[in-house]
């Protein structure tokens, strides 16, 4: 009889690599592993032999960045999708499409099972399966999850690893786990989960110290068209190009760090520590356009709206009407959002130095005290008159009571 088959979100790791046999071992199913590639540059040419050793039936490489770059890294952008102010999200956008392609890959495959490395009391997990549950909502996938089902320590993984005899990259050393894909890096575990300690320079990847960083700052031009980044110093690039160029250049002014104590999903807070030299200067871009050409209760609604599109992906809800709903709105609010951003990256800090845009809402003939002054000073008095008549008649009427007048 043919056994069944389980199809493994693969990334080369100590947790999907034992996931293999662990999966053989317990279940008597076949395992094709699916690696989806984000962009980053993640993983080792060797990921094949490693989930062969390991058991693997079959092993599965999908490119799949210029979907994550147009479907999802740009929606959450117009959002403007900052998780508690902090974390750009790379990790919370990247799970939706590989729970898609897990339920793709089960669908070609004819699987009656996905798997994923996630323990019991991480956020992936919960998008995950949230995700894979309602993608597979008409032909229900079994989900497996190998770290979560038999709680391995990071130490029994290892011994795990060695029992296989398979070689795993620094296992045995100080080890970090990873996550990385185009749009950031996110980084914990070791001596990351003491918030008191400072992150250790071994911990980044693709950012410079502040000190190591050019002694001259470095001047960049992105160019909007609504809301979506088209150019880079007047040169037309597509999504994932310039947000490679950007990582490397950004990164290199050490750009993008952020070390966060966030609260997850569960229940627990945790210490993370993120690169994202791109994003920074994208989400930084496309803020001081906003600032440019929405009025103030645009710029506030689509803030406010924000937090909660950022807590909704964060939380495992990509596939929802509710997000839908909400990347229409941002995108009609986009709609003016076309001009040109420049920025100098020095030593760490993204700053803007200009902005323009034929859209502006800016007016330099109102906002002047130089000579070519056209606002009518004289209309303010009027103006205050009828701005403080509420607070005047209230305090008339009402106040002097409680003042003892």
């Amino acid at each position: 009889m043919t056994k069944k088959i389980a199809i493994l979100a693969y990334s080369g790791g100590l947790d999907s690599t034992i996931s293999i046999d662990w999966i053989i071992q317990n279940y008597n199913y076949d395992v094709i592993t699916l690696t989806v590639d984000l962009g980053g540059g993640q993983f080792s040419n060797d990921l094949e032999s490693r989930a062969k050793k390991a058991g693997a039936l079959d092993c599965l490489v999908w490119d799949v960045q210029d979907e994550f770059a147009n479907d999802f890294i740009l929606p959450s952008l117009l959002a403007g999708a900052i998780y508690e102010d902090e974390y750009l999200l790379a990790t919370s956008i990247g799970r939706p499409l590989m729970a898609k392609k897990l339920v793709e890959a089960a669908e070609k495959y004819e699987a009656t099972a996905v798997a994923h490395g996630c323990t019991g009391k991480g956020n992936d997990q919960v998008r995950f399966d949230t995700a894979i549950k309602t993608l597979s909502v008409e032909s229900p996938l079994q989900i497996i999850a190998p770290a979560r089902e038999a709680s391995f320590s990071r130490d029994e993984e290892k011994e795990y690893a060695k029992k296989l005899d398979i070689h795993l990259p620094a296992v045995g050393e100080r080890v970090y786990s990873i996550d990385r894909n185009l749009w950031g890096l996110a980084i914990e575990g070791e001596d990351l989960e003491d918030p008191w300690l400072e992150p250790p320079e071994d911990a980044y990847l693709i950012t410079s110290n502040v000190k190591d960083a050019p002694p001259d700052p470095k001047y960049i031009e992105i160019s909007f068209d609504k809301g979506i980044p088209t150019k880079m110093n007047g040169k037309s690039q597509k999504i994932v190009k310039m947000i490679e160029d950007l990582n490397e250049v950004a990164g290199l002014c050490g750009i993008g760090r952020t070390v966060h104590v966030e609260n997850r999903l569960v229940g627990i807070k945790s210490r993370e520590v993120y690169e994202a030299p791109a994003a920074t200067v994208l989400h930084t871009a496309l803020r001081s356009l906003e600032k440019l050409n929405l009025s103030r209760d645009q710029i506030r609604m689509k803030s406010y709206i924000s937090t909660t599109y950022s807590d909704l992906v964060y939380d495992g809800r990509w596939f929802s009407g509710l997000r839908e709903n909400m990347d229409a709105y941002f995108k009609s609010s986009a709609r003016y959002l076309t001009g040109d951003v420049r920025f100098k990256l020095f030593k760490g800090k993204c700053e803007v130095v200009g902005v323009r845009s034929p859209y502006s809402l800016y007016s330099f003939d109102l906002a002047t005290y130089s000579s070519e002054d056209k606002f009518d000073h004289n209309s303010a008095t009027g103006f205050i008159d009828i701005y403080s008549l509420p607070s005047r008649m209230q305090r008339k009427q009402q106040l002097h009571d409680e003042l003892g007048e």
